[in-house]
């Protein structure tokens, strides 16, 4: 039997909230579970201690089963300490592109200018004063 430790979805529309079970993968994601691990509420804030609740002893337990965690799950214990963590693929979706590049170097020239002019004015004033 191919174990996963996962989320399963409850809560209402627009208000999730989500139980962290060990189930078979081949089971719906919300249908039968075999153990409740803990909860995940994404609607609390991101330092509350109530976002995460999870059996740490049962975790490890699955774990030695061989139960794989999901992708998100295995963030969680990370950010726990029970996993390593992993190396990612950093895909390229966060990087800008052409136009919002363009854009940038653009702003970034027209500031360099900027700079270039407010600096010559104050050297033209140090050679005045220095000539009197």
């Amino acid at each position: 039997m191919a174990m996963k430790i996962r989320l399963a979805r409850g809560g209402s529309k627009k208000r999730p909230f989500y139980r962290i079970v060990a189930a078979d993968s081949r089971m719906p994601r919300d249908g039968r579970y075999i153990e409740k691990l803990g909860t995940y509420n994404p609607l609390l804030p991101k330092d509350s201690e109530e976002r995460v609740k999870m059996n740490m002893e049962r975790v490890q337990y699955w774990l030695g089963e061989g139960a794989q965690p999901t992708d998100r799950i295995s963030r969680m214990l990370e950010a726990a300490g029970v996993l390593p963590k992993k190396e990612r693929a950093n895909l390229k979706k966060g990087e800008p592109g052409a136009k919002a590049k363009e854009r940038a170097e653009e702003k970034a020239a027209k500031a360099a200018e900027a700079a270039e002019a407010a600096a010559a004015p104050a050297e033209d004033a140090v050679e005045e004063a220095a000539a009197e």
